[in-house]
C-alpha cells in the first residue's frame, strides 16, 4: 500500500493508532469525571480504576522493549 510493506502499516497503527485510542480513552474518563461532577477524589478513582488497564497495557510494550523480547 503506497510502497509501504504490510509490516509497516501494521506497525505503524499498533504503534500511533493505539496510542491514539488510548488518549481518547483518558478523554473519555476526564469527560466521565468532569459531567458527574466526582471532585476531586472521585476524579482519582476513576482515572485509578479506569485507567489502571491503560497504563498497564503501556507497561507491557516497554517491558517488551527492554527485554529485547520480539512476538514472532
Amino acid at each position: 500500500m503506497f510502497g509501504y510493506t504490510e509490516e509497516q502499516v501494521a506497525w505503524f497503527g499498533l504503534t500511533f493508532g493505539v496510542s491514539a485510542f488510548m488518549l481518547y480513552m483518558v478523554f473519555i474518563i476526564f469527560q466521565l469525571a468532569r459531567e458527574s461532577r466526582a471532585g476531586k477524589l472521585g476524579t482519582f478513582v476513576l482515572f485509578l480504576a479506569l485507567g489502571f488497564g491503560l497504563v498497564g497495557f503501556a507497561a507491557k510494550g516497554v517491558i517488551k522493549f527492554f527485554l529485547g523480547v520480539t512476538a514472532d
